[in-house]
């Protein structure tokens, strides 16, 4: 049901008892409260929250007068609000939240924050939902740095599951006295609640926006990830030279076909082979076994781990296949990995952290 068509059919202002409930002496008032209880008679979710406090306690005072009507009546009520909705050609998301979310992806990032301080600074809109928003550093380090009175106020201002998740990541003795301290928000005026929310906006909008929306491992990461085997043992190596505890944090970012072993689950394999050309497959694994112990062992985990019958027709092609050149073992081992990726952005498996020294 549109929340817009129904704020429309209560727009009229007149009421009055009305002893004997026909069509055409209710107002339009008294006909959204039709449309509403029959909605709920019918077990529907109606978001009247949407609607201003206004029209809730108009809507509820009109329902509160009424006590019943005939079928004819109710026949022609939702005729009329049907034939209403169906005249709607085009709707907009109420609020300046809801044409953010709209127009999210069209406009800057800056102008986006720059139009909810407005709306904020204002008295429009509620600043909880720009914390909502937040991604979970932004929210753990405001838990760390906030009194245990505000942290248990943003807590109980987000979803359960998000909420559980956040204090799962705290320590141990932080995430007791917010569990405890939440007990306490009862007292906690919704002013004041508003003036928290807007506290920490501002300081969040106080933050200089990041230039890039990946960390400096990660952007390097990727990188190294479709570079040459050579360029990228060389750049890992100077880089351990330079600054070991970086070098280390890329190595674990870095995903290659030697990897395989350490950050694939071993039931994954088959999901995998079957979602890559044999060819390739057949070229990854010459190639792989050419490469050294690490790409033998990579070999080995994939090859253990997929039917003996399916295992022994790769190793008899790759013995048939002989020796591939470098590039071209790089590059099927490459268009694996590149499957692996994909399967794991689909949901299909999940890779574990590189832990290995």
């Amino acid at each position: 049901m549109s929340d817009l068509a129904l704020g429309n059919f209560d727009g009229d202002m007149g009421l009055a008892p009305q002893p004997a409930l026909a069509a055409p002496t209710l107002t339009r008032r008294q006909k959204a409260a039709v449309i509403v209880r029959l909605l709920l008679s019918e077990g529907e979710q109606v978001p009247l929250a949407l609607l201003s406090d206004e029209h809730q306690a108009d809507l509820t005072e009109a329902m509160s007068r009424m006590r019943s009507v005939d079928h004819a009546t109710l026949r022609s009520v939702v005729e009329e609000f049907v034939a209403e909705l169906d005249a709607v050609g085009l709707s907009f998301p109420g609020g300046i939240e809801g044409a953010l979310g709209v127009l999210e992806g069209h406009i800057s990032a800056a102008t986006a924050n720059r139009l909810r301080r407005q709306a904020l600074a204002g008295g429009v809109g509620d600043p909880w939902a720009r914390v909502a928003g937040l991604g979970p550093q932004q929210l753990l380090a405001a838990l760390q740095a906030e009194s245990i009175e505000v942290g248990a106020v943003v807590l109980s201002k987000l979803s359960v599951s998000r909420a559980a998740e956040l204090l799962a990541q705290l320590p141990g003795e932080r995430a007791r006295k917010l569990a405890r301290a939440i007990a306490e928000t009862s007292r906690i005026s919704p002013e004041n609640v508003r003036r928290i929310g807007l506290s920490l906006v501002q300081q969040i909008e106080a933050e200089p926006e990041p230039a890039f929306e990946t960390t400096p491992v990660e952007r390097v990461g990727a990188i190294l990830n479709y570079s040459p085997a050579a360029t990228r043992d060389d750049v890992l190596e100077g880089l351990e030279q330079e600054d070991a505890e970086f070098a280390a944090e890329v190595r674990k970012a870095i995903f290659t076909f030697m990897d395989i072993p350490y950050r694939i689950d071993a039931r994954d394999i088959t999901k995998i082979t079957k979602a890559c050309e044999t060819a390739v497959l057949v070229t990854a694994l010459s190639g792989a076994m050419a490469a050294g112990e690490a790409g033998q062992k990579a070999a080995d985990f994939l090859l253990s781990n997929m039917s003996q019958r399916m295992a022994g027709q790769l190793r008899d092609e790759v013995t048939d296949r002989g020796t591939v050149k470098a590039k071209e073992g790089e590059e099927a081992m490459s268009a694996v990995i590149n499957t692996i990726r994909e399967l794991e952005g689909q949901g299909e498996i999940v890779m574990v952290t590189n832990d290995r020294e």
